[in-house]
């Protein structure tokens, strides 16, 4: 990187590793400098909750405001009608409009977290584009919008292109949710005075659409500007467990799960999840990631301290570090582990421990179970488990019983009063 920013938000974004792309750096700058300004990211309405993946651009716009300026939160109840096909392989499913609504109150709660709503001038307006896309005539946006688009151009798009080179279906619907989206921000532009659109690296082509339609449309300056593909040192996609996503719900992933998937992080993520992910000094941040041996342990406490109080409060993420030295360094069982709480009726004359072990979350399937037995990572009060057919008694949980899977993973079962 040559250019030498001189406004706060970029210079940050740049220092912290948030750049790959820019439409006009300089321009953005100077803009920037004049301030404030105005600018977006959109979330598609896919899941009840955001994950971890989605964590780089919650964080981009939580800089964008404490730089002094404005971040508009999209909510996609329109577009994820359509679904976008950047970097899928396959047709979406079609989601309901009740989901996609549903999937909307639950992410709205995690926007509050790290963003500013109010009247303020740099307070966000949590917007939803079914304002303007439920209301779209068809032919009058193909003959308004769909005009300034090429077949050609929108074939040469990366996601379009690299779909029809596996010979993989995009369906006509797919295909239009590039126009969508370019038209997402030319109404937030005439609406917000939004100047700025931001988005990970696969969105590029429909970035540089949207800005480039604002221009021919209405003659007005906008900019576009993406992130890197995040991924962890052993090359896998951030935002993944061994079990699936990393959600960032209460309801979907407990503090403590959460807390534990930053703590365990490879040692050479360390430094660049710090930077992306907390509000440390940049060379706190370096200083900490450079730490080897034991001392790193202590730098991915930190790490998972600073992501869980942003994300869950200050509280949680000390009730986490809590329990995981009471699971960890004191052999004890922790008050915040997960929990499955079973009725005397549910547990009846017995319940298999595969039962219990897949119902706590610890495996997949019954079978996913009995092998964790079978290879040996399956313990019960941190006793070794090697019967696949032991039976659990409503006598049994007179007190909590502390299942593992593993080192890390572990979870208790008691009997609800």
């Amino acid at each position: 990187m040559t250019y030498q920013p001189k406004s706060e938000f970029l210079r940050i974004i740049i220092q912290r590793g948030f750049l790959a792309d820019c439409t006009d750096l300089q321009g953005l700058d100077d803009a920037l400098i004049k301030g404030p300004v105005s600018g977006y990211i959109g979330f598609d309405l896919t899941a009840s909750s955001l994950h971890i993946g989605n964590l780089v651009q919650i964080m981009l716009l939580r800089w964008l405001q404490k730089t002094g300026h404005r971040p508009i939160t999209l909510m996609g109840g329109g577009t994820t009608k359509v679904g976008d096909p950047s970097g899928k392989d396959e047709m979406r499913k079609i989601i309901s409009v009740e989901q996609i609504n549903a999937n909307a109150d639950g992410i709205r709660q995690v926007f509050s977290n790290y963003i500013s709503y109010g009247d303020q001038p740099t307070d966000s307006p949590l917007v939803n584009n079914a304002e303007w896309l439920d209301k779209l005539g068809y032919i009058d946006f193909l003959r308004d919008i769909g005009k300034h688009f090429t077949i050609n151009r929108l074939l040469a798009f990366e996601s379009v292109k690299s779909r029809l080179d596996r010979e993989q279906p995009l369906s006509f619907i797919e295909f239009n949710y590039m126009l969508l989206q370019a038209y997402d921000y030319l109404e937030l532009n005439r609406r917000y005075g939004c100047v700025l659109q931001m988005g990970g690296s696969d969105q590029w082509g429909n970035i540089v659409s949207g800005a480039d339609l604002i221009r021919r449309v209405d003659g007005a300056e906008a900019f576009g500007l993406t992130t890197p593909l995040v991924t962890r040192a052993d090359g896998k996609k951030m935002g993944k467990s061994a079990d699936g996503a990393v959600w960032l719900n209460e309801d979907r992933m407990s503090s403590y799960e959460f807390w534990q998937w930053w703590r365990n992080v490879g040692d050479a993520d360390v430094g660049k999840f710090l930077k992306m992910f907390t509000e440390l000094e940049i060379t706190e941040c370096e200083r900490l990631g450079a730490l080897e041996g034991a001392e790193i342990n202590a730098a991915k406490i930190i790490l998972a301290n600073e992501v869980t109080t942003l994300c869950h409060g200050a509280d949680a993420a000390a009730a986490a570090e809590a329990t995981s030295r009471e699971v960890f360094e004191k052999g004890g069982a922790g008050d915040d582990l997960p929990t499955l709480a079973l009725s005397a009726a549910e547990v009846g004359d017995g319940i298999s421990i595969v039962q219990l072990i897949t119902r706590s979350g610890l495996a997949k399937s019954g079978k996913d179970a009995k092998r964790l037995i079978a290879e040996g990572g399956a313990k019960v009060n941190d006793t070794a488990l090697s019967d696949a057919g032991m039976m659990i008694a409503v006598g049994d949980l007179g007190k909590p019983i502390k299942l593992s899977a593993g080192k890390k993973r572990h979870a208790l079962v008691v009997l609800q009063e």
